[in-house]
């Protein structure tokens, strides 16, 4: 089941992104948020504003097993691509940070069944290493669009499904 996280799971949000960085770094994608991406000032702001979500056990809502940020607006970092073309110009939904604890398998696919409900048209980024993550979007339908840079101008190839 997915719900809007609360700031009582904040504990439980935090664990579950240091156990995704580590994920990361011991398969090939050491450097996408080895600075402590996302923040916990960056979490509580999710939260506060509605966009942050979390994945519980279907049969314990207590046990949070993902999390992972979604709203239908603009990026600003996808107003600019370079390498390539977006598929469409129409509204879509974003995601974001997307983590789990590893229990849960094909947490992106479970992801993506709240998301598509809402909006067909989604856009995510990803870091060039993370190699894991680009197989798992082309596998759910995504198409690589080109490169787009985040506000501190780091590369993220940019990924689209329409």
């Amino acid at each position: 089941m997915v719900r809007k996280a609360v700031m009582d799971d904040f504990p439980v949000i935090l664990n579950i992104y240091a156990t995704a960085r580590a994920f990361m770094a011991k398969t090939g994608n050491p450097t996408q948020w080895a600075d402590g991406h996302p923040s916990a000032d960056l979490l509580r702001e999710c939260i506060l504003a509605q966009k942050l979500f979390v994945f519980t056990d279907p049969d314990d809502f207590s046990q949070i097993h993902g999390c992972f940020y979604f709203a239908i607006e603009n990026d600003p970092t996808y107003a600019q691509i370079s390498e390539g073309n977006w598929l469409s110009a129409a509204p879509y939904g974003v995601i974001h940070m997307v983590a789990s604890d590893g229990q849960v398998h094909r947490f992106l696919r479970k992801v993506l069944d709240f998301c598509e409900p809402q909006t067909s048209h989604l856009r995510i980024d990803t870091h060039h290493d993370n190699k894991i993550m680009q197989h798992v979007l082309e596998k759910n339908g995504f198409r690589k669009c080109g490169i787009i840079h985040l506000a501190n101008g780091d590369p993220r190839l940019a990924y689209e499904k329409c």
